[in-house]
């Protein structure tokens, strides 16, 4: 009887989740931009919480697929090891969408490899990325979005990272809270590799204690263990979750869970950001002492291993949480010397005088990358910064205009054009000075101030900045 009720409800559920659901005009593929979204999608069309026993099946629904795939449709992002795109995913659906959702409710499903990919990290090495195929992104979504009403209301308030309706600012203003009212020291812990060294069987067995739906628990470990492609050969994964897929975040707080009711039932200050967690205590003893213990905690009950090199105790001021730090006299938020560093970086390789771009195009590109990063980093309470940013950034622009006016000739018309002093138009437009001496001259800085950006459709990041804070 319990069968037939089981069959009744599959085909109930197939019947209703036909090709007419991934018409083209069923999702609209373009996002608004704004700023960093850390929580899964949650949507009017996300189902509400099924039965644990059922939960693939809720995954299936239609409701739920659509909703997922308007999130993939979103996201956009790379190929995986198949080649197929996101735009080749909803055509693909359409011819087969009835076999693959065949073999995910019967368990036959396998997941293919995830696609290797090393993203540069700024401080030195690299951070290994694991890029699903499209339709495994689709799938891990959907089940994304029913486990995350069963997990989420459980973790800490601790916790930030990736959950809906909390984001990297709040665990920000945390942390100065904590500094604020006397915890001025923090135990700093970076885990060494954690979504690489993720014990395969410890953290199915969290999941499990929620869920009881053995198709989808089966699911969940075919994508744990569904190897990795890397020059053509597909290696196995015996550990870890890889970074890239929509379930990592989620598993990555299960596993992590543990530590967060772990410091809960200690009494301490903390915050956590995946796998970041900063631990705000009075003193360097007790930061020392709880330094220790929580090493041993991670390593011997979570099977997860601390980078001792990267792990301290210190003052909140000297070292940096989720790009940003405190000032020391009023405990401001600012950003840290690293996240200046890599903005310039990439400013730099914005307005490279050898790149053969067009003004216009550069600064257009300067505009989309800059208006994402301000949407994050206005968090800082030191506008100075942007303001000194804006004259560094002005600089390199006017030394990538003053190499476009190669010749000696061009650079006397379009100085003279500009409303320069004959006298300081020769004297640039002369000079033997290097390119990035030249464009910080009296002469170019009046010539190519603010105003001349402007007119050029540069947005100053002080302007983005004051535009930010004041939406918000």
């Amino acid at each position: 009887m319990a069968r037939s009720r089981v069959s009744y409800r599959q085909q109930k559920t197939l019947s209703l989740f036909d090709e007419a659901d991934f018409a083209e005009d069923r999702v609209n593929p373009e996002s608004k931009r704004g700023g960093p979204r850390d929580a899964p999608a949650q949507t009017k069309e996300t189902i509400r919480e099924p039965l644990v026993s059922d939960l693939l099946e809720g995954a299936m629904s239609p409701q739920n697929m659509r909703a997922a795939l308007k999130r993939v449709e979103q996201n956009k992002g790379a190929a995986g090891a198949d080649g197929m795109t996101v735009k080749e995913l909803r055509p693909f659906l359409l011819k087969q969408w009835p076999s693959v959702r065949d073999a995910l409710l019967a368990g036959t499903y396998q997941p293919q490899p995830v696609k290797r990919v090393e993203i540069p990290k700024p401080t030195g090495g690299v951070r290994l990325l694991g890029i699903p195929t499209v339709l495994d992104r689709l799938i891990q979504q959907a089940v994304l979005q029913v486990l995350t009403p069963i997990f989420d209301p459980h973790f800490s308030s601790a916790s930030y990272g990736f959950r809906p309706g909390k984001r990297g600012h709040d665990a920000v203003r945390t942390a100065r809270a904590y500094v604020r009212e006397g915890y001025a020291w923090v135990v700093d812990i970076d885990l060494e590799r954690f979504f690489d060294r993720v014990n395969h069987d410890m953290l199915m067995a969290r999941v499990a204690r929620k869920v009881s739906d053995k198709h989808l628990l089966r699911l969940i470990r075919r994508y744990l263990e569904s190897g990795v492609l890397i020059g053509g050969l597909v290696s196995a994964t015996e550990e870890g979750t890889p970074q890239g897929g929509p379930l990592s975040p989620l598993l990555s707080n299960v596993v992590l869970d543990d530590l967060d009711k772990e410091l809960e039932r200690r009494g301490h200050k903390f915050v956590r950001y995946a796998d970041d967690c900063n631990i705000y205590v009075r003193s360097r003893r007790s930061g020392e002492r709880v330094k220790a213990s929580v090493t041993a905690f991670l390593e011997e009950r979570l099977q997860l291993r601390v980078n001792e090199s990267k792990s301290a105790v210190d003052r909140p001021w000297k070292r940096k949480f989720l790009g940003f730090t405190l000032y020391h006299k009023d405990k401001r938020i600012r950003l840290a010397e690293a996240s200046v560093k890599r903005v310039k970086e990439k400013i730099r390789s914005l307005t490279q005088r050898s790149a053969g771009v067009s003004m216009a195009e550069r600064i257009k590109q300067l505009n989309q990358y800059l208006g994402g990063w301000m949407g994050y980093f206005a968090l800082s309470e030191v506008p100075s910064l942007f303001h000194e940013l804006d004259e560094w950034l002005r600089r390199r622009l006017r030394m990538c205009q003053w190499k476009q006016w190669k010749r000696t000739r061009t650079r006397v018309r379009e100085l003279r054009s500009l409303g320069l002093k004959e006298l300081d138009v020769w004297g640039a437009a002369g000079s033997r000075k290097a390119y990035w001496r030249t464009a910080g001259s009296p002469p170019l800085h009046k010539a190519l101030g603010n105003a001349y950006w402007q007119a050029r459709g540069l947005v100053a990041l002080a302007d983005r900045y004051q535009k930010v804070r004041n939406a918000w």
